[in-house]
């Protein structure tokens, strides 16, 4: 009896156990996440003159798609070539980001890190015909990281200093660019130079080129800006860009940095020119008579009209139309027989500037 007992107990003791185990059991343990940054994939770079301007987006993933809660120090690489496998030769670093203020909170994503690499002079000669490579690698707070993000190239042909005279001025012509030329400089025979003229609305962000122009080493270059608008405000920056062309290969342009921008109000006080051919001759229809006066059309492009003056012998001018003569033509019908009329014509542009008076034409009618 007392043996039945006991194997009555060893049983539910053996349930019980298998009970326990089973509600503690979850499966195989998971391994510590090591919290690598995911690589950035949208590194980005422009150069111009000696600055390489480096663009990307921090992760907010670890390599394992989780959250990343502290991020470390974000290392820039360079390497000269178009390869880089690993983030061996340092030229920057982006400090630690701060840590979450909550633990289970994503960093916050889609702001862009920025980096300034400066290419020194015996860099860009050493290799004119080269690339740089650069990547950058997101560590995590330990120091480790899941390595370098996409590469990016840039050219490593050298730049030239800009002009320091830029200056810029409305004329009647347009607005007039002028700087001192500088001489082609070919130390390298794929490599030649040439101007760029940029003009930006002051009303806008972005700049636009308006005009590519041989180096020369004149005394004094000259651009004339003929497809402004006039009584707008414009900024106008030039630079001097390096080609490199090669056989079989798309050509690469460099820009250097930006001669001193200058700001041109492009306010028209100017009058269009003055009208030629002024030409008056009498007639009469139907026994009233008139003056027929013609002339050299005015070839400006703004021109609104032209007005016509009159006056007798002893007085002075007086102008016959209401509104702008909108040809080069016009006829008088408020003559008088037996009188002599001077006549003469100036040309008046949209904003109302009016030029000076052309050469008198006489008639007399008969």
């Amino acid at each position: 009896m007392r043996s039945c007992r006991h194997l009555h107990g060893a049983f539910l003791a053996l349930a019980l156990t298998a009970i326990f185990v089973g509600c503690a059991s979850t499966g195989a343990p998971l391994p510590p996440t090591l919290e690598l940054p995911k690589p950035p994939a949208d590194l980005t770079a422009h150069r111009k003159g000696d600055k390489v301007y480096l663009s990307w987006t921090q992760p907010e993933l670890t390599t394992d798609r989780q959250s990343i809660r502290h991020l470390g120090t974000t290392r820039v690489c360079r390497n000269p070539g178009t390869t880089l496998e690993h983030c061996d030769q340092e030229v920057g670093e982006i400090p630690r980001a701060a840590p979450d203020v909550a633990s289970h909170e994503k960093v916050p994503g889609n702001e862009k890190t920025h980096y300034t690499d400066t290419l020194e002079t015996v860099l860009q000669r050493q290799n004119p015909l080269g690339q740089f490579t650069y990547a950058v690698e997101v560590l995590n707070q330990s120091g480790r990281g899941a390595g370098p993000s996409n590469r990016v190239q840039v050219p490593t042909a050298p730049t030239l200093t800009p002009p320091g005279d830029f200056a810029g001025s409305a004329a009647a012509a347009g607005v007039v660019l002028t700087w001192t030329g500088m001489a082609e400089q070919h130390e390298v025979l794929e490599i030649s130079h040439g101007y760029r003229v940029y003009r930006r609305e002051e009303s806008t962000q972005s700049a636009t080129p308006i005009a590519d122009l041989p180096l020369t080493g004149a005394s004094e270059m000259t651009f004339v800006d003929h497809s402004f608008e006039w009584e707008k405000k414009y900024e106008y920056r030039l630079t001097v860009v390096t080609f490199v062309s090669r056989p079989n290969r798309p050509e690469v342009q460099v820009e250097g940095d930006d001669a001193n921008p200058v700001m041109v109000f492009a306010h028209d006080v100017f009058p269009p020119g003055v009208p030629t051919g002024l030409q008056a001759v009498a007639s009469e229809m139907e026994q009233k008579p008139f003056v027929d006066l013609i002339w050299a059309p005015d070839s400006d492009a703004d021109l609104a009209g032209y007005n016509v003056y009159r006056n007798e012998a002893g007085s002075q001018p007086v102008k016959l139309n209401a509104e702008p003569v909108k040809t080069p033509a016009c006829r008088d019908s408020t003559v008088s027989r037996g009188k002599s009329y001077v006549y003469s014509v100036t040309a008046i542009d949209v904003r109302g500037n009016e030029s000076g008076r052309s050469e008198e034409a006489s008639e007399s009618v008969p």
